[in-house]
């Protein structure tokens, strides 16, 4: 007999109707996807609904996307059985928690839920799992789906139902049946029950967003769009930001233009308990008549964020006023930086909206924007696992035995180049192998209930600066709160004085993490300053960052400047907790801005950053000699750097290294070296191996066998001289075959004239011919081209007068003779009356003199 009045609960809920499918589905399937818009009760009626079906003994497990919908979810259930939360209805979020022995109904974060499936994937105790709001796609909801679908296969007496809002269900349904169309979990469709709808477009003189975010002139735009519709209605009102810095602005604007004319509050994550409980309180299931007046209730103006898109329901609405934003991750993975980046709202979000305003009656829907630029904002909101930072989740996929996720029943597989990022960082904690396989140190991690690298600052930061120390400071970074100045010490004395509105929070997460260091917590004692660097450091080592000049230099490469008038101005070395890209004069040349950091020293940032540190020696070579420096670095930053004389290994390199970037001009050979490297050349471009290539690239990667007495030579103080290259070179000549080099390339060829003159030989790289350039006369009767490598290749002639100047290019000396040279004598003779000018040159006699006459 269940405890559990579906009747009373179900009552006026669009929702009620669907029940009969849904106990059908779960007795013949064990598995449903109910598809149902926002306000059909869902939420409210289908987890007691899954507890009193029948074969259901025990706790039915309900996970929201957010903490407050859990919170909110279990209160609203309690009230409507008259019980007290942890009694019937609970929930447990991280760093609070509802429930007792008699729980039946717990609503929990997706996180919670993954948590519990990695440290006991049979999850004794819990009788069913209901995941709600799975169209949100945030990676931990991703990746519980998927952990349910492979249980099932292992525990067929689970019943699992999954909840949408959006027409995706089939999607989930498929993934939840199991492989195969025809094993698709039963969709269960609810129907919107929606009264009339307006929609109107109330689009802003000023841009809605510019390089730092949400302009502050569309805030105002939000703000008045609001206090008329309020004005004239006087009705409830729901408006839609995308964040607390831009809720807070328009609760000041909107109290100071209604006075006391209207109640307005403000509706987010970061709120405590009580405040958002008294933004999702009213009249029950709201008064359906609009328009109060002044002699009724005062209107209520809720200002939220997308919480009340679909996870919270905000009673008496009628009228919504859509700002058409939306804040979402987005992974920068150049600057290595993860973030939140306001973005418009994808079109399904922006009609959940406005469907809040037509529950009770004919409502309103104002969205602040033109219907052209609304047509052409997304569809579909874009998966978190497609933008997220994957390092939490690679480790909880290695935990669960799938590293990278390969073999799950994702809704979309995580980006490739993103989970190999992931498992570097984890392989750097320790916390996975080199096959992708949690460690026992991984395992210790994700038992912490937070990102694998908080977790690492929180159990080696512990031996260090104490338990409670490292857990407050971690606590501070996994709140997720704006820092309002950057300075994270300054933060957590405001927190521990009691002067941040958040402490309260702050404080009960910082006491279960300290619970959560079994063992090994040092004394403490350590200064704040040096003791919050330092733990941030250990959270972010990539991230430990130095100055240089007007920016900051981090380990991993990249840069950031602090904002102007920061308080952390001056200090040499920061650890940086939170980064984003900037644009303008202020982000300077990084193109990034420090949002939050601490001071750290020199040795607690190398202390921090241990993996990074390297002793790496570098070795210049120029003008002939070398330079070495040894060089100490924590990843990219320099620390120091020491003269030293270049071992052989660093020599090689540099030298190699100025042969890539200039050739072989870089060693200053000689003439003597060049032609032969000329030669060299010719002989692999025609003859190929085993003669060797001699590009800039093939002369590095060979240099230590062809160089290396030369560089020995160098690492003792010498200089490399022109004229050694040469015989250097001469080394890469292949045996036997260089024997015969000389005839097959040769430096210098024979001609009539019995005169030898040199072959100019090409570029390597060209496919240019060889050259010879020789005077006429001295080729006369010379009738075959000459011919090398074995006669394969021509050597073009270059016929030169007898001052030296070309008269003549050709391939084919007895063509010249007899077709050319007639044209030439004629020209020539009366210019070189000293010299031969016979009228059958294959017959005459070569000379380099001139006539006898003469």
């Amino acid at each position: 007999m269940t405890p559990f009045d579906l009747d009373r609960i179900g009552h006026g809920l669009p929702f009620a109707a669907a029940l009969p499918a849904l106990r059908d589905a779960l007795a013949t399937r064990g598995t449903a996807v109910v598809q149902a818009p926002p306000g059909t009760g869902k939420t409210t009626l289908a987890p007691p609904a899954v507890a009193s079906a029948d074969g259901i003994a025990g706790r039915v497990v309900v996970t929201q996307p957010r903490r407050v919908a859990a919170r909110s979810a279990a209160r609203r259930l309690a009230a409507l059985t008259g019980t007290g939360v942890g009694t019937l209805a609970g929930y447990s979020v991280r760093g609070d928690s509802s429930v007792g022995r008699d729980t039946l109904v717990e609503f929990v974060t997706p996180g919670v839920l993954v948590r519990r499936l990695i440290a006991d994937p049979d999850l004794p105790g819990t009788a069913a799992v209901v995941l709600d709001e799975v169209h949100e796609r945030d990676v931990e909801s991703d990746l519980a789906l998927a952990l349910l679908c492979e249980l099932r296969q292992l525990r067929d007496d689970l019943p699992v139902v999954a909840m949408s809002a959006t027409v995706e269900a089939g999607r989930f349904a498929r993934l939840l049946g199991g492989a195969g169309t025809e094993a698709s979990a039963p969709v269960i469709d609810i129907p919107a029950v929606l009264h009339p709808l307006e929609i109107r477009y109330r689009p802003p003189l000023a841009p809605r967003l510019d390089s730092r975010g949400v302009t502050d002139g569309f805030l105002d735009h939000v703000a008045t769009v609001a206090a008329d519709e309020v004005t004239a209605s006087g009705s409830d009102t729901l408006v839609f930001l995308p964040g607390v810095r831009e809720i807070d602005r328009v609760v000041r604007s909107l109290t100071a233009r209604l006075g006391g004319r209207a109640e307005v509050l403000p509706l987010h994550g970061g709120l405590d308990a009580a405040e958002q409980d008294r933004a999702v309180s009213g009249s029950g299931r709201g008064d359906p008549t609009p328009g109060r007046g002044a002699a009724g209730p005062r209107p209520r103006v809720v200002v939220s964020t997308d919480l009340a898109e679909s996870s919270l329901t905000v009673p008496g609405v009628r009228v919504v006023v859509d700002a058409c934003l939306s804040r979402e991750p987005r992974r920068d993975a150049a600057r290595d930086m993860t973030g939140l980046v306001t973005v418009s709202a994808s079109r399904d979000s922006c009609v959940q909206r406005s469907g809040r305003a037509a529950r009770l009656g004919p409502g309103i829907a104002v969205r602040c924007l033109s219907e052209d630029e609304f047509s052409r904002v997304p569809a579909h909101r874009t998966p978190a696992i497609a933008t997220s930072d994957l390092t939490a989740f690679a480790l909880d996929v290695a935990c669960w035995g799938a590293p990278r996720g390969e073999g799950l029943a994702l809704p979309d597989p995580p980006p490739s180049g993103e989970i190999r990022r992931a498992q570097s960082v984890l392989q750097s904690l320790g916390a996975l192998d080199a096959l992708g396989r949690a460690t026992d140190r991984g395992r210790d991690l994700a038992r912490v209930p937070a990102d694998p690298r908080h977790a690492r600052a929180l159990l080696d930061g512990a031996p260090v600066v104490g338990r409670a120390m490292a857990a407050e400071v971690v606590s501070l970074l996994t709140s997720g709160r704006r820092s309002p100045a950057g300075d994270l010490v300054a933060d957590l004395r405001a927190l521990r004085g009691g002067r941040a509105a958040d402490h309260r929070t702050w404080e009960r997460e910082a006491r279960r993490l300290e619970r959560v260091v079994r063992s090994g917590g040092g004394p403490g004692g350590m200064p704040i300053e040096d003791a919050v660097g330092l733990i941030v450091a250990l959270a972010h080592p990539d991230r430990v960052a130095r100055r240089r000049g007007g920016q900051y230099t981090f380990a991993s490469g990249t840069g950031a400047v602090l904002p102007p008038g920061s308080a952390l101005t001056g200090h040499e070395w920061l650890a940086v907790a939170e980064v984003a890209r900037a644009s303008g004069r202020a982000a300077g040349e990084a193109g990034a801005v420090i949002r939050a950091a601490a001071p750290v020293d020199r040795e607690g940032a190398e202390r921090a950053a241990a993996g990074l540190l390297d002793d790496d020696e570098a070795a210049t070579f120029s003008g002939g000699a070398l330079t070495g420096r040894r060089i100490r670095r924590l990843g990219a930053i320099e620390l120091s750097v020491t003269p030293v004389r270049p071992g052989p290994a660093a020599a090689v390199s540099a030298v190699a290294a100025a042969v890539r970037s200039d050739g072989l001009s870089a060693l200053g050979p000689d003439d003597e070296a060049l032609r032969l490297w000329r030669r060299l050349a010719l002989a692999h471009r025609e003859l190929g191996p085993p003669w060797p290539e001699v590009s800039a690239e093939a002369l590095a990667d060979r240099l230590a066998e062809w160089l290396g007495p030369e560089v020995d030579a160098l690492t003792r103080g010498g200089k490399l001289a022109g004229r050694g290259v040469g015989p250097a070179l001469r080394r890469l000549l292949p045996w036997p075959e260089a024997t015969r080099f000389d005839e097959l390339v040769p430096d210098r060829l024979q001609v009539p004239s019995s005169s030898s003159y040199r072959v100019d030989y090409p570029e390597p790289g060209s496919d240019a011919a060889p050259v010879l350039a020789v005077k006429l006369q001295e080729c006369f009767g010379w009738t075959t081209s000459p011919r090398i490598c074995d006669g394969r290749v021509p050597v073009t002639v270059h016929l030169l007068s007898p001052a030296g100047r070309p008269l003549a290019v050709t391939r084919d000396l007895e063509f010249f003779w007899r077709e050319a040279y007639p044209g030439v004598r004629a020209e020539m003779r009366g210019r070189y009356p000293r010299h031969p000018w016979p009228e059958d040159p294959m017959g005459a006699e070569p000379t380099r003199r001139t006539n006898r006459r003469h």
